[in-house]
């Protein structure tokens, strides 16, 4: 969220506060150097309680503005702010029609591993925290998947989530050394993988993948 660099605050969850610290505008470029940065709005609302059109397109191209040059590169990704229900067609079609971002990730999850349709309401396999214990499970099922089509493990979650549940760090790097280092698996940026499962033309803008 480009207009909230350098705040912080705080979640409490269960009696215990993670700490949210905004880096600085200055760090975001080598903190996220090999990793491809999305848009998440300028300042994080719910789309969905946005009413003016011209507003939302605001939070979203400003922000993609803003993080491409920081970033050094063209942004075309973006994952929708807020919890629950973030999205919908008014707010997908703003962001299809009104600006380049290629594919915006929304909080809905499939626990498989068929590619969504939709890339502008794009729904991914797993939550790591809310679907904790389906993770490793899963995790062995796409490991031993032989598919004849493309097929996508796609996990996401907030970092400052460990704090609520610090145990589970040791075993997040368990999980992802299991699923590493595979001839078999390609491993890719979101923009690198999605557009790739769409049949899309590849955009070559980020150079590491992660």
């Amino acid at each position: 969220n480009s207009e909230l660099f350098g705040r912080v605050g705080g979640v409490t969850k269960n009696g215990i506060t993670a700490e949210q610290i905004r880096v600085d505008r200055a760090d975001v470029r080598s903190i996220y150097e090999g990793h491809e940065i999305a848009v998440h709005t300028l300042t994080h609302p719910n789309l969905l309680t946005v009413e003016d059109d011209a507003e939302v397109l605001r939070q979203i191209e400003q922000d993609r503005l803003n993080l491409s040059e920081l970033a050094g590169y063209e942004v075309f990704g973006m994952a929708y702010p807020g919890g629950g229900s973030n999205c919908d067609d008014r707010v997908a079609a703003i962001v299809r029609e009104q600006t380049p971002i290629r594919y915006a990730r929304t909080l809905a999850r499939t626990k498989n591993f068929d590619p969504w349709p939709d890339l502008y309401q794009y729904r991914g396999t797993l939550y790591h925290h809310a679907d904790w214990d389906l993770l490793f499970d899963t995790g062995r099922r796409f490991l031993e998947l032989e598919a004849d089509r493309p097929q996508v493990f796609y996990i996401w979650g907030h970092a400052y989530e460990f704090d609520f549940f610090p145990e589970r760090w040791e075993q997040f790097e368990a999980f992802c050394a299991m699923m590493s280092g595979r001839d078999d698996i390609f491993y890719g940026t979101n923009l690198e993988v999605l557009t790739a499962t769409a049949g899309e033309e590849k955009i070559d803008t980020i150079q590491t993948n992660c």
